[in-house]
């Protein structure tokens, strides 16, 4: 079945009950506002605002928004983006463009204009949400849309060139729209990317959804007594899936707008979590935060916190131990994937084995793994080698980009370009990546759009950037500059250069040397990374 069909049965079983709560921690009283059909709730003894849809409400708004897409000529198979920071109106938005038939594509809130533009172009969008925090980067490209795109502002104060969200989808019927939807219809394009840098469009069908649903609840024994504390961004396959383990058992959720340790904590205490998903550098903050006594376990109600559990980088088992320090009743998980397997699980460590911590653990619910060398054939157990994936998750492709589509699907295998390699328990260790991506504190970062960005300073000769190890962020983004023969350059001209690089983009290490190049003229990373971080210091990373 379609994963729009979850939705409306929790309308009928679950109705009354609370579906999705949204915690903003900054909003005060003095820039209180009026959230339009949605019901603001202050908790007893807290000093955060609230916001909760139940699951008659979430299906009624998503029923809206498919009937306003429809009414407005969008037919089955036609592309809607998303663009909102996270909020409890994106998932209604989200299943609502799925109710119409058309595909979802949720766009990465840090993109830039140009980013934003050339996914939109990529997917053939044909309507645009977006929220408040994007007014400027959508006037940017403004020129450059798709004629006659639909444009929603999921905001106060619309733009005049825009449609105002809440007014256009409140005059539509909230009853189930006739659509016909079926596992085998595509449903919702993410965004990935290669060495490049350039985001490629990664196709999902419906029945891929539906089984990254199945698979988190199985996963992570999911009921419907549980509450999911989700704090990462919505557009990410990670949050989502994870999601929709509580969407497959009609279990609560919260959306967390911060993840500073004692918003985490009051959270989970407020609102009665269970399950928490966590980035390494927010374990990390918490567990810093105990050690100094900042924080106190005995100050929150966290009796009823059974599972915390973390992907998107490589987790210290030194972190683990720490964790269970304080966390003794706690379950742990690990979860590898990546949005061309619909996100994670496709390997996971699992409950059981918190022994095996270091792993990424072993084939997920449905899935298939082999680790190959460079011939394609499986190597001996224990030998590194590139892992591939084979399940019901696999994406269909990156759309219009066949040649990109070939190198990574072979006979219903996706390589990941991961190497890996498996020990006599069958557990999968990453050992290194064949990719260039940077992964820090969970987020890509694609070394040729720095590069391509440095090397535009008139001083800077070459440059090349690297992914140095780092304990709280996994990764951080180094960048090897060599200066210009007769020019000077320092460290606070190359900082303020990059002022113009969105924050997450800015290398946080400058290493002033000659870059090093092969006899074809490629930059040679690996050795660059062997000078600059060691080959046993990144094994240290992945294997310790």
């Amino acid at each position: 079945m379609p994963i729009t069909d979850l939705l409306e049965r929790n309308h009928k079983l679950y109705g009354e009950e609370t579906a999705l709560v949204e915690i903003n921690p900054e909003i005060r009283e003095e820039q209180r506002v009026t959230w339009k059909e949605y019901e603001l709730i202050q908790p007893t003894n807290t000093e955060y605002y609230r916001r909760e849809i139940t699951w008659a409400v979430f299906d009624e708004k998503a029923n809206r928004v498919a009937n306003m897409l429809i009414s407005r000529g969008i037919s089955k198979g036609q592309k809607c983006a998303i663009l909102l920071m996270n909020c409890l109106e994106w998932l209604p938005v989200y299943f609502g463009i799925l109710k119409s038939g058309a595909l979802a594509v949720p766009l990465n809130f840090r993109f830039d204009a140009k980013e934003i533009d050339y996914c939109l172009k990529l997917a053939d969008a044909d309507v645009l949400f977006y929220g408040p925090e994007f007014i400027g980067r959508i006037e940017d490209i403004s020129g450059h849309l798709k004629n006659n795109m639909l444009l929603y502002f999921v905001g106060d104060s619309c733009p005049s060139y825009a449609e105002d969200y809440y007014r256009q989808v409140s005059n539509c019927s909230s009853t189930v729209p006739r659509i016909l939807i079926e596992d085998t219809d595509d449903g919702a394009i993410y965004y990935s990317s290669g060495t490049t840098g350039f985001p490629k469009a990664i196709l999902l069908k419906h029945s891929a959804l539906m089984q990254s649903a199945r698979m988190e609840a199985i996963h992570h024994e999911t009921t419907h007594e549980d509450n999911f504390l989700c704090i990462p961004p919505l557009y990410h396959t990670g949050a989502k899936m994870h999601w929709f383990g509580s969407l497959y058992t009609g279990s609560r959720a919260v959306i967390l707008k911060g993840h500073s340790p004692e918003q985490i904590f009051r959270a989970v205490s407020h609102e009665g979590c269970t399950i928490v998903w966590l980035l390494v550098p927010w374990a990390q903050d918490i567990l810093a935060a105990l050690e100094r006594g900042d924080l106190k376990i005995e100050d929150y109600k966290l009796s009823q916190w059974r599972l915390m559990h973390i992907d998107a980088q490589p987790v210290p088992p030194s972190l683990i131990r720490r964790w269970l320090h304080f966390f003794p009743h706690h379950k742990y998980d690990t979860n590898y994937g990546l949005s061309e397997s619909t996100g994670p699980g496709c390997v996971h460590l699992g409950m059981e084995n918190v022994r095996k911590v270091g792993a990424i653990g072993v084939p997920g619910y449905g899935w298939k793994v082999k680790i190959v060398d460079e011939k394609n054939t499986p190597v001996a157990q224990g030998d590194v080698g590139e892992l591939c994936v084979k399940g019901p998750g696999v994406m269909v492709e990156y759309y219009n980009n066949p040649e990109a589509t070939a190198e990574i699907l072979e006979n219903g295998w996706l390589h990941t370009g991961d190497m890996a390699r498996q020990d006599e328990e069958g557990f999968i260790y990453l050992v290194d990546r064949k990719k260039d991506v940077i992964i820090s504190g969970g987020e890509n970062l694609y070394p040729v759009q720095i590069e391509s960005f440095l090397a535009a300073n008139t001083k800077i000769h070459d440059v090349a950037v690297i992914g140095l190890p780092d304990s709280r962020l996994g990764e951080i983004a180094a960048a090897i500059i060599q200066v210009k023969e007769g020019e000077t350059l320092t460290e606070e001209e190359v900082n303020r250069f990059c002022l113009d690089l969105p924050r997450y983009k800015r290398p946080r290490k400058l290493i002033f040397a000659d870059v090093i190049r092969n006899a074809t003229g490629k930059i040679d990373k690996p050795k660059l990374r062997g000078i600059y971080c060691g080959e046993r210091l990144v094994e240290k990373q992945y294997n310790s």
